[in-house]
Parts: structure tokens; sequence; C-alpha cells
């Protein structure tokens, strides 16, 4: 037999076992008030009573689970059995009506989890996970440990709310995925969060979490997608991503993070990460001044894109770029981050931070509106560990009818920074095309000889829709109408067309290096996961990059 003949007979064989498993796939009835668990949960006349079952039963690819609408069950939602590609297991309502419920009430960390399985499907749900007491809590636990590339996740169209979590820690709250694994790398991809409401959530609204994000054991999830979420009330960090590549944030609404957590937040951010794309965001009402920015481009990262996104009324401000120094161990600084045609308006404190070892950074064709009675830092740079390098900011509009400042720091007033004009020891900082309306103190060298031009602020339609997470009902018809309301605000202000880009991944011969040492940090073989990454890197003799 040839060996194009071998090829195609695997195919088939790979294709038919596909087809089968989803022609097999079973429908399995959950309902609170009519189930038992003595029914054979195969039809809605005998229904299964808990969800337990769901936990305990070998649920094969291609199944689905259909829980009853209004039932209500206080226990948690497990899933541990895999589908495939072609037949994911779906956990969904049994058909219209109010959502099912489950309502942990503290008595599991999670009130629903996908534990180390892949190709799983969660919708239509109403989630809490509330307690007498602060503790280590999860809406939606997405979590995969030492099991190599978990694939084919999705959680969408979930109303959570009322998570009790810590806010001592940033790893629970409303979605977590986390990938982790000290003797096999793991990672995910092709995830998508989507669609969900997620109110009154301590201490994260959604978050990553992976433990291979360094230079020299670095495992990024990739294809991670969140999308169309409603983040609101919550005790710290809103959306932040970590240790993933060409993850794609784009039109969520966040407002009122930072609520009740101690420490520094701020509304959406990533961290560990390559090429995060994050557009056509909302984030509001940030109530923090410790951090408490809208937007943050974290440490440990590289080309990270800020872009048709829409911020106001932040305690902190707009934007924070930031790092500690580099090392060659866990933090390679911040590098490439652009900021491109966003708007912010009545952002409090800072609008533009750059703090610490940011290089390489570009702000530019942003529009910033400061309104009457506001005095607020434009742009300040921050010390920590160090100071930003090769920094430009271009042809961004500064419309101010209150006060805008610049300058570097000289102290702290709390979670305020004290200023001086002029931006020592930042180095190779220009601003070049900038427009200055209004009053501006302590303009930038080079373009402070621009005679001042007055400004006042014209009537526009500023009135973003507004969705109340207590009806959830009307969110579809609140994601069409914000949506709508975004393009033509950004076209607006921005006087041009608005042009959404795709995320992409690093390549391969730009990737940071792969490990091959163990948690004791000695050599060993390669995990099986990391080997298939880390051999691309030698093709042809063409090593690994160290950043």
């Amino acid at each position: 037999m040839s060996r194009s003949s071998k090829t195609l007979l695997l195919l088939t064989v790979l294709c038919s076992a596909g087809l089968s498993s989803a022609a097999s796939a079973a429908s399995y009835y959950v309902d609170a008030v009519k189930g038992d668990d003595r029914f054979s949960g195969t039809s809605q006349d005998q229904p299964w009573k808990s969800i337990a079952r769901i936990r305990d039963y070998p649920l094969q690819p291609g199944d689905r689970v259909l829980l009853a609408p209004g039932s209500v069950w206080k226990e948690p939602l497990t899933i541990t059995r895999s589908g495939t590609a072609n037949a994911p297991i779906v956990i969904a309502p049994a058909g219209d009506g109010p959502r099912p419920r489950i309502e942990a009430g503290g008595v599991s960390p999670h009130a629903v989890a996908v534990m180390n399985a892949e190709y799983v499907t969660v919708s239509g749900l109403e989630i809490t996970n509330d307690a007498p007491s602060p503790g280590p809590r999860y809406g939606v636990l997405i979590s995969a440990q030492d099991r190599g590339v978990t694939r084919g996740i999705r959680v969408n169209d979930l109303y959570i709310h009322d998570v009790r979590g810590t806010n001592d820690r940033k790893d629970n709250g409303g979605i977590i995925f986390s990938a982790t694994g000290q003797r096999l790398a793991t990672r995910f991809h092709d995830l998508r969060i989507e669609r969900n409401i997620i109110w009154r959530v301590d201490r994260s609204g959604i978050a990553g979490i992976s433990d291979r994000v360094t230079s020299l054991n670095w495992f990024p999830s990739e294809g991670v997608v969140i999308r169309d979420n409603y983040v609101e009330d919550v005790g710290g960090d809103g959306i932040v991503p970590r240790g993933t590549d060409g993850t794609l944030i784009e039109h969520n609404i966040v407002r009122q993070a930072g609520s009740r957590a101690a420490g520094y937040n701020a509304g959406i951010w990533q961290w560990s990460t390559d090429n995060s794309l994050i557009q056509l965001n909302e984030a509001a009402y940030t109530r923090t001044r410790y951090d408490g920015q809208g937007f943050d481009s974290d440490f440990n990262s590289r080309r990270t894109t800020i872009l048709y996104n829409y911020s106001h009324d932040n305690a902190g401000g707009f934007l924070l770029i930031c790092s500690p120094r580099p090392n060659d161990k866990d933090n390679l600084g911040n590098r490439g981050t652009v900021a491109r045609f966003n708007v912010s308006r009545n952002d409090g404190s800072r609008i533009f931070q750059l703090s610490g070892n940011v290089s390489d950074a570009l702000v530019e064709r942003n529009v910033v509106h400061v309104g009457k009675g506001l005095d607020v830092q434009m742009v300040v740079a921050t010390q920590w560990d160090g100071w930003a390098r090769d920094v430009t900011f271009r042809d961004n509009i500064f419309k101010v009818a209150g006060t805008a400042r610049y300058g570097s720091e000289t102290g702290r007033n709390g979670p305020d920074y004290l200023i001086k004009a002029g931006f020592d020891p930042v180095s190779f900082l220009r601003f070049q095309g900038n427009s200055y309306l209004g009053s501006h103190v302590d303009r930038p060298e080079g373009e402070a000889a621009q005679p001042p031009q007055p400004f006042m602020e014209q009537p526009s339609d500023w009135e973003v829709p507004v969705f109340d997470p207590a009806r959830p009902e009307g969110f579809s018809d609140f994601l069409v109408r914000h949506r709508s309301w975004m393009l033509t605000m950004l076209q607006r202000e921005l006087n041009a067309t608005v042009e959404l880009k795709q995320a992409r991944q690093t390549s391969f011969f730009d990737r940071r290096r792969i490990s091959t040492l163990g948690p004791d940090g000695q050599g060993r073989p390669r995990d099986q996961a990391a080997t298939s990454d880390a051999s691309s890197f030698r093709k042809n003799g063409a090593p690994a990059r160290l950043f």
C-alpha cells in the first residue's frame, strides 16, 4: 500500500470514528422537581434529580445534558468527561423558560467546573456561589492540570452573580481559567468565553491563571477569545488573561471594577502575554486610584495592542503601561505596546501613566476629553525599579475643559503621584504632532511653543447604552445596541472608519524559549506537550531565541 493510500485510510478511520461518536450520542435530562436519580435520565419523562449524577456518569462525546428550566440545585455542577472536536459534550437548558440555576452556596469552591476535560460547552445557566463569609470561590472554574494541550472549551450565555470570593487573592471570582502542570506543561487552545453576564463577584470578573509564564518556562494558551461579556461590580480586576499568546479581548463592558479589593486593580488588562489584542471594549467607573485605570498593559509582555476602546469615569485614569526591572528569569519587561484610536472621557488622576521599564511603546491618534473642573496628569512618568525609554506620543488630540499636567514623579501621596515638569530620567520620550486644546501645564518640550488653543466641550451623544444585570433577559439586545453605539461614537470622535483587527500569535521563530527544567530546577526530558512546539525552533538548525 502506498504512503498516500495509508494516509487516506487513516483519515477515513478517524472521520468514521468521529461520526460514530456523534451518531451514538445521547441526551440526559435533569429536573430538580420531577426527577429521580434511579431513573434512566434519557427522556424528559425519566429525568435524574441531582446534578451529581453528571459528575459520576461516563458521558461520551456528543452527549447532551439538558437541565430543566426553572430548576434550582444547591450543589456544584462538575464536568470531568471530554467530547471531541466534532462531538462536544454540551450542558444546556432543556427548553425555554427561566434559566436552570446552580446555587452552590459555598458548599463547594466552584458552582460550575470543567475539570481536566476538553471539547465541552456550557451555556444558558444561572450561577451563584454566595456564603456567609468570603473564601476562595468561583462561579465557573475551567481547570486543566498536567494534561498538555486542552482544547475546545466554550463557556457562553451564562448569568453569573453573587460569588463571594476572597479579595485577598486574584485567582477567584466569576470565571477563572487555570492551566497548570508541574509534571506536564499545560495550556488551553481554542477557549472561548462569550456573552456572559458577571455581576457582584469577588475578586476577579474573568481571569486566567498559568504557571508557565517565564522566559525559561513558557507555554502560553492560544486561541483564547473573551468577547461580548458584561462585567459589573467586581471586587478587584475586571478582565485579566495571563500566560497567553494571541488572546482577543473584544467588545466587553466592564463597569465598577476595583469596588472592594485592596491593592492595585484595573478594568481590563493582561499580564505575561504576547500579542494580546484589546479592542472595542468599554471600561468605566473603576473605583480605586491604586492603578484604577480603565486599561493597563502590564509586564512580562510583548506587543499588546489597545485599539478602538472607550474609557470613561475611571478614578485612576485611562491607560497604564508598566513593568518593574526586567531580568532573564521571570520578566522580559513591557515591549512594543501600541495604544491607538481610543477615546477617553472624564477619566481621573492619570490619563497616560508610564510606570517603570516600558520600552518601544507607541501612543497615537487617541482622543482625550477632560471635563470641566477636572485636574489630571495627562502624561506622567513614574518610577518602578527604573524608568521608561523609547516611547512616542503622536497625533493625539487632548481636549481639556479642566486642567491637564505633564511631568515625572517626585514622590507619592497615597495613591497619587507628586510630579515635576519634564520627564527626566525617562529616555527617548517623543511628542510629535499632538493637538493641545484648553489648559495644559508644563507641556512637553518641542510642542510647548504652539500657541494655546481655547476649548469648550461641544454637545455630543455620550449616552452609552446601559444595562441592568438584575434583568438579564434584555442582554442580547443590549449587546447589539452597545456595539452599534460604540462604532458610531468612535467614527465621530476619530473622524475615521473603524477597522477592527484579527488577533495573531507569535511566529515559531520569535517565541520565547521553553524550558527543559523540572520543578526542582534539574534537567529532564521535555514534556510531551512542550516538545512539539520546542522542536519547531530547531528546524533547519535554527536555535530558539530567549527574550
